[in-house]
Formats: structure tokens, C-alpha cells, sequence
């Protein structure tokens, strides 16, 4: 099987993989992409969220044959090479991050997010980022979002 992976043609084994695989396993086991976390395996958490074709997907319950053919990114691919995403940057401008673990799904939520509502209200934020947080951090990630939307699309943070 063939994989569009953070804009690079990858070719999984049919050995390693079957088409009901999740997608996430395929990623951190079998192209060793560790970006991606496991968090909960049922869709609830969002710490294994990527995007397929621009859309913020949750990779444990998204099986291989449904992003054959599309395009996916994950936290590897969402910065420019060498450099920081606008989120990445807020999110350390605002000490978004405490344990992490979340944040590479979260991230991911949020620059979906940005790439679909260039301006997000804080009511745009709270629709879009489901993603769950035991370390609640979501007012700094919030003001991340606006931040970076501001240094991505001239709005004010």
C-alpha cells in the first residue's frame, strides 16, 4: 500500500499492514512517525489527531483503506523544514504545553482550524478543539490560537 504522508510518497509493506489497520499504527509503528500519540483508541481524546486532505482527523479509529489515494500531515510535516509553525511558536509563547502529551493532536486540531477560519472567535476555538487536556491548559491555548492567527492572517490576538 501507498501512503501521501507530510507531502512524500511512502510505501507500507502488505506484510506490515492489512487496509483495516488504524491509521495511527501504521504512522508510529510501521513508518515510525512517534509524532502521533495513542491516547485513548476510540475517537474521544484527540492526541492522535492528523490531517487528511486539510481536515483534522483522529488517526486511531481511521482505518488505512479510508485515506488511500488522500493526502495525510502529521505533527512532523506541519512546520516549514528548519523551521516553526505560527502555532508552535505561540504555543511556546504562551507556555501552552505541560506534560505535551497532548499537544502534538492539539496542534494539529488547531492548525486545521486555522487553515479553515483564518480569524477564530473564542466560541470558532472551543467548536473546533475537542481535544482533551488532563493538564488543563485550555486558556493558553486559546491565546495561543489567537496569536498565531494573528502572526498567519494580520488579525489581532
Amino acid at each position: 500500500m501507498q501512503l501521501t504522508i507530510n507531502g512524500t510518497r511512502r510505501d507500507l509493506p502488505d506484510d506490515a499492514v492489512d487496509p483495516d489497520m488504524p491509521l495511527l499504527w501504521a504512522l508510529r509503528d510501521v513508518l515510525n512517525l512517534t509524532g502521533t500519540k495513542f491516547g485513548c483508541g476510540v475517537s474521544a481524546c484527540g492526541a492522535c489527531t492528523v490531517h487528511v486532505d486539510g481536515q483534522a482527523r483522529r488517526s486511531c479509529v481511521t482505518p488505512l483503506s479510508a485515506v488511500a489515494g488522500k493526502s495525510v500531515r502529521t505533527i512532523e510535516g506541519l512546520a516549514p523544514a528548519g523551521g516553526l509553525h505560527a502555532l508552535q511558536k505561540a504555543w511556546l509563547a504562551h507556555q501552552a504545553p505541560q506534560c505535551g502529551y497532548c499537544q502534538s493532536g492539539m496542534l494539529m486540531a488547531a492548525a486545521a482550524l486555522l487553515e479553515h477560519t483564518p480569524k477564530p472567535t473564542d466560541a470558532d476555538i472551543d467548536a473546533a478543539i475537542t481535544n482533551l487536556c488532563r493538564c488543563g491548559s485550555y486558556p493558553r491555548v486559546r491565546a495561543a490560537i489567537h496569536a498565531a492567527a494573528a502572526e498567519l492572517h494580520g488579525s489581532k490576538p
